[in-house]
């Protein structure tokens, strides 16, 4: 695709094989197929027209090359997947982008749908970043701390409403839970955004609970979330990778 005609939206999969909890993550098999390969195929499900894998493994580039995807390899260094992310817009897209999703590499049933709806509003240039969220209506997940929480302005964010983000934790404290959802692991960035996100440094509370959102909000970029009636899984330990299993072989 020629630079003059690339989609001013691109959707960019950061992902590497050393995870700590759960090590070659991106390579498990999920039906016979390995689960960045689900991811990048409901990527290209959405409306993006430019699709690409962010990855400093070999293995999970030729993984993509093999189905005829993009992937380029990385830098090893990045601490974060948005660091890892604006590598691939400014040396291979050029910074020319007008909006750059972020879209986890661990979430292999996601609707597209979603991502659809992400780009619709960030389109709309109201916010710095836009995300998602959904139900967080049982117990397990409330307590669960790597399911992440976002307490957001308003009670309220259904119906094609967005609201801005206050707050993303791993526990809720007070056993409070109005205002707080399901936060969904998918980034919608303006380009400059994106440019000041990178240009900070990481924050006191994205250190503290391991979350690269933290360093937007700290910095007051105003995040916007929006609700989706679905609750996409985060594979991130072995429990969760039979539970997604489970879900994707009930739906084949």
């Amino acid at each position: 695709m020629s630079r003059t005609n690339m989609s001013k939206i691109a959707l960019i999969i950061p992902t590497r094989l050393d995870a700590k909890r759960l090590p070659n993550k991106p390579l498990k098999l999920i039906n016979n197929k390995e689960m960045i390969l689900h991811v990048y195929d409901l990527a290209k499900k959405s409306n993006v027209n430019e699709v690409l894998v962010a990855t400093p493994d070999e293995a999970i580039a030729q993984k993509i090359k093999d189905v005829g995807g993009k992937a380029i390899i990385t830098r090893t260094s990045h601490n974060t997947g948005t660091d890892r992310i604006y590598e691939v817009f400014k040396n291979e897209l050029k910074s020319e982008p007008e909006f750059i999703i972020n879209l986890q590499g661990d979430m292999p049933n996601l609707d597209p749908s979603a991502i659809n709806y992400l780009v619709n509003h960030i389109k709309k240039k109201n916010c710095d970043i836009a995300t998602l969220a959904s139900k967080l209506d049982n117990q397990r997940d409330k307590l669960d701390r790597n399911v992440v929480k976002v307490t957001t302005k308003e009670k309220i964010i259904k119906n094609d409403k967005f609201s801005a983000a206050l707050d993303f934790s791993r526990v809720i404290e007070n056993n409070i839970s109005d205002f707080i959802y399901h936060h969904i692991g998918i980034y919608a960035f303006t380009n400059k955004a994106l440019l000041r996100y990178v240009s900070l440094a990481r924050s006191k509370l994205e250190t503290e609970r391991g979350l690269e959102q933290l360093r937007a909000l700290e910095d007051k970029m105003k995040i916007h979330v929006g609700y989706v009636d679905q609750s996409p899984l985060s594979v991130d330990t072995e429990n969760d990778l039979i539970e997604i299993k489970k879900l994707m072989e009930i739906n084949v």
